[in-house]
């Protein structure tokens, strides 16, 4: 129930970045509110999460997990560039993340 946990908040940690960057400063309504209800979702998995499984561990792959999601996300939806160095560092940080989990 920890790694679910931990992985949705990650997922939600993705989506309150976007909202965040959507919500162009708090100017608009929709992204500023799905913000703050997915940072406190996120936080709340969070810390469900490190109940279990070591802080060290789990604010990595939590931090990991939003990362790349965000990067993904500014890459598919956003146009941002897709370097080979950019992807290489994605698919690094991925490595580490997996690398944490099995060290766990």
């Amino acid at each position: 129930m920890a790694w679910i946990a931990l992985i949705v908040s990650g997922v939600l940690e993705t989506v309150w970045a976007a909202a965040l960057s959507q919500s162009r400063g708090f100017t608009r309504l929709v992204p500023s509110v799905v913000f703050g209800v997915a940072l406190v979702l996120s936080m709340v998995g969070l810390a469900i999460a490190l109940r279990t499984i070591p802080v060290g561990t789990g604010y990595a792959i939590w931090v990991g997990i939003g990362a790349v999601g965000t990067a993904t996300y500014g890459i598919v939806a956003l146009g941002e560039p897709a370097s080979v160095a950019r992807l290489l560092c994605l698919v690094a940080i991925v490595a580490g993340v997996v690398g944490l989990k099995f060290m766990h």
